[in-house]
């Protein structure tokens, strides 16, 4: 069954909050989008933004009035309102019809919408609000089954007694963004030696949020989607803050070129203004894994050779500083995991 909710009377200066709820519980309640009388690009943006995060495919399209709506439309017309039939009485023959518009109303609606509908559906018979009625009435039509509703999207809530637990599907976001699958390859090996430095520092004594070096270090090279020159630093964290990612997995992205870029070498490189330097130990770990890392991972002194010829001897000496302090946090020379880790990939 396909279920479009048309919310009507949408009001520019004071709908904007509730309209976008109508909007999140079409879709969490499992209609497949919402259409909207009056134009408005905010809500369409907001909606979309959470498509994007948490999944879909729900659509939303603003500034179709209800006339031109219907004109087109072909399907069963339910008009949810407190003056109709009891939904108890008529959900069950409304689940035998092949595609829905539901019309929720955002003010008093025209007396043609109550000739039109094929259904004027009260959900009970009390003043109540336009949310929460299409829920419960979208709630009987699936018969619960809304609720086991899988989204393929970028971040998952998982329930817990307490906290916020939020799963995020890096890769996708990768795919999503139109990453090559050389970058997608890159990232990935960046990930795995990352993660090994992280275990090795750990296990030393130095505290490591793993998660994020593993989120950072599949996310590093994103912006690549749109720039494979510096800017793709830039690009993104820009990527990253439109995803809502914690910001320790933003300041990864954009502080991961080298062993870091001061703010008088990012201006000569036309970055905005700023320094891009790795301050936390997360940060460190992978930009220096991603030094490391090329077709192959590579020890210190070709990765040093390659940074002389590309970027000059200072940078070259930040790089060995930065490995010298890994290795001391990590209790062994960060050459001998990559060493261990290419044998075990090989």
């Amino acid at each position: 069954m396909a279920v479009t909710v048309y919310r009507y009377g949408h009001r520019l200066a004071r709908d904007k909050r509730i309209t976008t709820h109508v909007a999140l519980t079409a879709r969490a309640f499992g209609a497949d989008g919402v259409v909207i009388d009056t134009k408005d690009e905010t809500v369409e943006q907001s909606v979309r933004g959470v498509v994007t995060r948490f999944g879909g495919p729900f659509f939303i399209r603003t500034g179709i009035p209800w006339k031109e709506y219907f004109r087109d439309f072909h399907g069963t017309i339910v008009h949810l309102t407190m003056y109709g039939q009891r939904m108890e009485d008529v959900i069950e023959d409304i689940r035998k019809h092949d595609e829905l518009a539901v019309i929720v109303g955002a003010e008093k609606v025209p007396g043609a919408f109550y000739e039109m509908a094929h259904y004027n559906v009260a959900v009970g018979n009390q003043p109540h609000s336009e949310v929460a009625a299409l829920a419960v009435f979208l709630h009987m039509l699936t018969e619960g089954q809304w609720c086991e509703k899988e989204f393929d999207g970028i971040m998952n809530i998982i329930p817990s007694k307490r906290g916020k637990v939020v799963h995020y599907n890096y890769p996708a976001i990768l795919s999503r963004e139109g990453c090559d699958p050389a970058v997608i390859a890159h990232s990935e090996k960046v990930r795995d030696l990352a993660m090994e430095i992280a275990r090795r520092i750990q296990r030393n004594g130095t505290a490591v949020d793993m998660e994020t070096v593993e989120a950072g270090a599949l996310l590093h090279d994103v912006g690549r989607a749109k720039t494979h020159g510096i800017m793709h630093i830039v690009e993104g964290e820009r990527i990253a803050k439109q995803y809502g990612l914690p910001e320790k997995i933003q300041h990864i992205i954009r502080n991961h070129a080298g062993a870091g870029i001061e703010r008088e070498e990012a201006e000569k490189l036309g970055l905005p203004d700023g320094e891009y330097m790795p301050h936390t130990i997360e940060e460190m770990i992978v930009a220096h894994a991603d030094n490391l890392t090329g077709i192959r991972y590579r020890p210190l002194e070709e990765t040093l050779a390659l940074f002389r010829e590309k970027a000059g001897e200072k940078a070259a000496e930040k790089v060995k500083a930065l490995h010298k302090h890994l290795s001391i946090l990590a209790g062994v020379d960060i050459d001998e995991i990559v060493e261990e880790l290419q044998h075990f990939k090989n």
